[in-house]
């Protein structure tokens, strides 16, 4: 089955697999080709979202049971599964290997003599598996291996799979199953490539950030980093703001992972706190059991104190346990310094937040876009494109609004200097993007958004010991504002939400066009305004989607024509991908051999761009009519009413 388009479903209470069959129709008329269902086995009572599995030889019993879920992997879609191998959760009632002292500690990583065992991040009730071991591999996947082979489960999405001993051997184990098509959660930090794993890439976050970041102006970069500087007080760059914050995690949060870590390796003169703060990826993957060591281990573990280096490197041995803890232990430091606390506290334009981000990189020059695509084409041609996922801090839609700051800066500047909602400047400017970026918001979103915000930043108030009269003084702030915004908000929320309108619609055209597997987050293919979990998971209006519409929404147009052009014409999308210039304010390239063009603005200007197509008969993808290109036609000139171009080879 051709991987067009994936669809992103997060089950629950009000989706589940009989609720979620009755979508395929729709699905499939919008032109997905694989339903990307999250995790289906049996997860604690009461979970809401799957990740707590309990028992994962049993389909989710909740959900419908595994009746219901045969039934809706044979109703005409392919179906892509996420899985949870690396940790499951601790009850005593529900979770059959933990509740048996015979099988808990062959199948948790866990130390019957002290009850010391590896969480899942810093959650006390999620317990790190064995996969390493071969018997714990084939009972906690036997039910997975099932679904593959009687044909009902095609390809399989691995949760955090830098929490394992041995990813890639995982990974190997895997596709000898039977599991042909996989993809990891693997957050890449920029310039880090995906290893040579048997996988078909990531799930995407490398596109979300890119086109993110195509589409803010560079123009906006000195006006907005002095406007937050001039706002704040804030001048460090996010990488500094990340390592402090990386530091903390790792001192507080994580004591008892370092303390374990500090039993294991006699160097007390080194800091392993500020060693793993220090490690600019989420892990390594050096291979005590078999000496393998990249040389890209050997660069991220380079700004390391040299006795630490060495036995991370394997060039001292007899650390083996030390050197695998140690690389377990660096993603989650990672995760929760950087992912769920810097990205709170550093908002020079919040747009470029995001899980596998680098606020500091304000815009992506056009080369370098191309050039991921290029070597995406090479290496990893059916990864995942995401703009929104359930982990993203923001829709793309909202991205894009913020984004267009950068367009408008000296308008933004002048009101971000006048509207004061909050006394803490920084929070104040936080909550600024936040309404700009998805008005019309109800005032509970805002406030149950806010107070996740600053307890992730952890500076006025955090989850441990919440400072419950800071938040409930923002919460009445946030309601004075709404009963009387200023009078120039509307307005200009207005002028921005146009502007990401169109920068949302030609994202979707590249994350349809460029090499990889496009994946639509639920919704989203309707203007999705939603910001972080559990915002995210917000019931959809599936009714109202599914009825036919003689005037769909822009996204919904796009999305329609350009998958049935990759049904109709699936070889271009298969084939070559050759960036065609047309100057810094548009994208454009064609796919194979000239056969699908694809050109978009990046900011008003690129409107006025010529563009150096390949001359011959064409049919606009999107209008339906015919043109002919000559070479050195202005974007404006060409056909179409949505200011992004598709065309196909007559």
């Amino acid at each position: 089955m051709e991987w067009r388009a994936t669809y992103r479903l997060q089950l629950g209470s009000d989706l589940d697999f009989r609720q979620a069959r009755a979508l395929v129709p729709y699905l499939s008329e919008l032109g997905i080709s694989h339903l990307y269902l999250s995790p289906s086995f049996q997860a604690r009572s009461g979970s809401t979202h799957g990740y707590d599995v309990v028992d994962p030889t049993r389909i989710s019993h909740e959900l419908g049971g595994e009746e219901e879920f045969r039934a809706l992997c044979s109703a005409g879609l392919g179906v892509l599964l996420d899985i949870v191998p690396n940790h499951m959760a601790t009850s005593e009632q529900e979770n059959p290997y933990w509740s048996d002292p015979t099988r808990r500690a062959k199948f948790f990583d866990w130390d019957p003599e002290t009850g010391w065992y590896r969480r899942f991040f810093t959650i006390d009730d999620l317990s790190g598996v064995r996969q390493e071991d071969a018997e714990v591999f084939e009972e906690t996947h036997r039910k997975l291996f099932e679904l593959i082979a009687d044909g009902l489960v095609h390809g399989v999405r691995v949760d955090h799979p830098d929490g394992l001993r041995d990813p890639a051997g995982y990974l190997e184990s895997l596709r000898a199953r039977g599991a042909r098509h996989v993809w990891v959660e693997k957050i890449l930090e920029p310039g880090e490539r995906l290893r040579d794993w048997p996988v078909e890439g990531t799930t995407g976050y490398e596109f979300a950030n890119d086109v993110t970041a195509l589409f803010v102006d560079p123009a906006g970069e000195e006006p907005l980093t002095e406007l937050y500087a001039e706002l704040t007080g804030e001048r460090r760059s996010f990488a500094d703001v990340a390592y402090e914050a990386k530091l903390e995690q790792a001192r507080g949060d994580f004591r008892r992972e370092f303390d374990r870590l500090r039993t294991l390796v006699d160097r007390r003169d080194v800091s392993l706190e500020e060693a793993a703060a220090l490690l600019h990826v989420y892990r390594t993957y050096v291979e005590p059991w078999s000496g393998k060591v990249e040389p890209e281990d050997r660069d991220a573990l380079a700004a390391l104190p040299d006795e630490l280096r060495r036995i991370l490197l394997l060039e001292e041995r007899g650390y083996d346990e030390f050197v695998t803890r140690f690389q377990q232990t660096t993603g989650p430091v990672m995760a929760k310094g950087v992912e769920d606390t810097a990205l709170y506290r550093w908002l020079r334009l919040t747009a470029l937040n995001e899980v596998g981000g680098n606020p500091d990189r304000f815009s992506l020059p056009i080369d370098e876009f191309h050039a991921a695509n290029a070597e995406r084409a090479e290496r990893f041609p059916l990864q995942l494109l995401a703009t929104q996922t359930h982990d993203t801090k923001r829709s793309g839609d909202v991205r894009a609004r913020i984004g267009a700051l950068a367009v408008l800066a000296g308008e933004w500047a002048e009101r971000a200097r006048r509207w004061r909602i909050l006394d803490d400047p920084n929070e104040n400017y936080l909550l600024l993007q936040t309404l700009v970026g998805a008005w019309p918001i109800a005032p509970e979103r805002v406030e149950a958004y806010m107070e996740k915000a600053l307890r992730e930043a952890k500076l006025s108030t955090n989850w441990a010991a919440p400072n419950v009269e800071h938040e409930r003084r923002v919460r009445e702030a946030i309601r004075r504002f709404y009963a009387d915004p200023p009078d120039d908000f509307e307005p200009f929320a207005a002028r921005v939400a146009a502007y990401g309108a169109s920068a949302s619609v030609a994202q979707t055209l590249l994350k349809l066009t460029v090499p990889g597997v496009p994946d639509i987050y639920q919704g989203d293919e309707w203007e999705s305004l939603n910001l972080v979990d559990p915002d995210n998971r917000r019931p959809v209006a599936w009714r109202a989607r599914r009825r036919p519409l003689a005037h769909p929404p822009p996204k919904v147009r796009v999305i329609r024509r350009a998958l049935d052009l990759r049904r109709r014409r699936p070889r271009p999308f298969a084939g070559a991908y050759t960036a065609l210039d047309a100057g810094r304010d548009v994208c454009a390239f064609v796919r194979g051999d000239s056969e699908v063009l694809v050109a978009v603005p990046l900011r008003p200007a690129g409107r006025d761009a010529r563009l150096e197509a390949p001359a011959g008969r064409w049919r606009d993808v999107l209008s339906g009519r015919d043109v002919e290109l000559y070479g050195g036609e202005r974007l404006r000139d060409l056909p179409g009413d949505l200011s992004v171009t598709l065309l196909e080879r007559r």
